[in-house]
């Protein structure tokens, strides 16, 4: 044992080498009121868009904006895609407006995806958007002005991974040998080229809520210099949230925690090695069909019902849902992503009380349902998986004062016991999606 675990610290202490996280990292006063913002949105759009989407996919489920990796398309093949990218139907007015309706507080956008390609006007490399494309505008500065004039939060996804750049070398798991680049480069340049694109993102959009990384995964023994780059961020705007889709613990420096595809805790995707789930507000994304980038052949749409009771659970861990979808070449939101979102905006209207401002209830999710609990110390039960009228829930550990329907203020026959709490829901006041009972202790 005292080998094995020598052997243990040996591998933490390289691994932590590596990382070079912020160490001694201490959050502003505004970066923590973020945090609580952060915390109370619960709802958040993650939009993946690039010139990936005029391929769609290639026709293949699931591939989308990964399309250049998995049909290994060399690098001067790729660079013509930009030439046919030319949305003119984007209405940032339309999205935003949509983004409220549907109860969202919150967008998070691909400024670079692992394709390297700027979705904005970036002075680093003229691989973006403005300068690429028969658009020839800055999507990034439309969104960030609508959102401010909406009253909406950005955060830019931004991927430490490039398929594109000559100095992401030596290169890890993916984009290897068919992009065309050559076999050199210089790491510590390109992670100059990472921070001076992330400086132009923090410096010339107005306030940023969050940097939403992603690619570290690709190759964990890189010298990835977090250190520096948080730094850079935390000091160019300390209000901005900083998370990192590496699927492990968070490192110091971050300030939020991200789980994909998976409730916190979880790994049903079988890459979220995270571990304890961290004190951090806590995020989890998912996609309405199989796809992040749009797929004209990915109609495997998750159902409203689904989405809502995910979205519910994600809450009773006390993180927010972040909802993907793929806006198509043209401009536009698909629409069935749009009805999928207005339909939740509709339930949020009449039960966002419950989600919005709330944090982790005292029982934990399960196959039955959620909690979630109000500052007030209102707690909202949340049935989503009656098998019968009957269900017997573990104590509360407190006195309860009132248990009632959210719907209709009806009071709920239950029985306290050694062995919890026994409630009896008839299958009249049983709702489809969500029965939800309001608890006062």
């Amino acid at each position: 044992m005292k080998k094995a675990a020598t052997i243990i610290v040996l591998i933490l202490i390289v691994f932590t080498q590596n990382v070079k996280a912020q160490q001694g990292y201490q959050p502003t006063e505004e970066n923590l009121k973020n945090r609580e913002w952060f915390q109370d949105a619960k709802f958040g759009l993650f939009i993946h868009w690039g010139v990936y989407s005029v391929m769609a996919g290639g026709g293949d489920l699931g591939i989308a904006e990964w399309i250049m990796n998995n049909k290994q398309i060399p690098i001067k093949q790729y660079e013509k895609l930009p030439s046919f990218f030319n949305p003119v139907n984007f209405d940032p007015a339309e999205w935003v407006s949509m983004v409220k309706k549907a109860g969202i507080k919150y967008i998070t956008i691909t400024s670079k995806h692992h394709d390297g390609f700027a979705m904005f006007d970036s002075k680093s490399s003229d691989y973006n958007i403005v300068d690429r494309t028969p658009y020839g505008k800055d999507i990034l500065k439309m969104l960030k002005d609508e959102c401010d004039i909406q009253g909406i939060k950005l955060f830019f996804y931004h991927s430490q991974l490039d398929w594109h750049h000559p100095d992401y070398y030596p290169r890890g798991s993916t984009g290897k040998v068919f992009t065309g680049r050559p076999e050199s480069g210089d790491w510590n340049r390109y992670i100059d080229y990472m921070n001076t694109q992330l400086t132009e993102l923090l410096t010339n959009y107005g306030e940023v809520g969050g940097i939403w990384f992603d690619g570290m995964w690709d190759q964990w023994d890189a010298d990835w210099q977090l250190d520096e780059t948080y730094a850079l961020i935390h000091k160019l705007q300390p209000g901005t949230l900083i998370g990192s889709n590496h699927h492990k613990a968070p490192f110091p420096g971050e300030d939020f925690q991200m789980f994909e595809r998976d409730l916190p805790g979880e790994n049903t995707m079988g890459f979220n090695q995270t571990g304890t789930i961290s004190e951090l507000p806590l995020e989890m994304c998912e996609t309405m069909n199989g796809s992040w980038g749009f797929n004209i052949k990915d109609q495997d749409y998750k159902s409203v019902k689904r989405l809502i009771q995910t979205m519910v659970r994600a809450a009773g861990y006390g993180a927010n849902f972040l909802l993907n979808t793929g806006p198509m070449p043209n401009g536009k939101i698909q629409p069935e992503n749009v009805d999928t979102l207005l339909a939740m905006g509709k339930w949020l209207e009449k039960y966002g009380e419950t989600i919005y401002g709330t944090r982790r209830g005292p029982l934990k999710p399960t196959d039955w349902g959620a909690t979630t609990q109000a500052n007030d110390g209102t707690i909202y039960i949340h049935l989503m998986n009656l098998k019968d009228e009957n269900l017997l829930l573990p104590s509360l550990q407190s006195k309860i004062k009132s248990l009632t329907y959210f719907d209709s203020g009806e009071k709920v026959k239950f029985k306290e016991n050694e062995n919890g709490l026994l409630l009896k829901i008839p299958k009249e006041k049983q709702d489809r999606i969500d029965t939800i009972l309001i608890i006062e202790i």
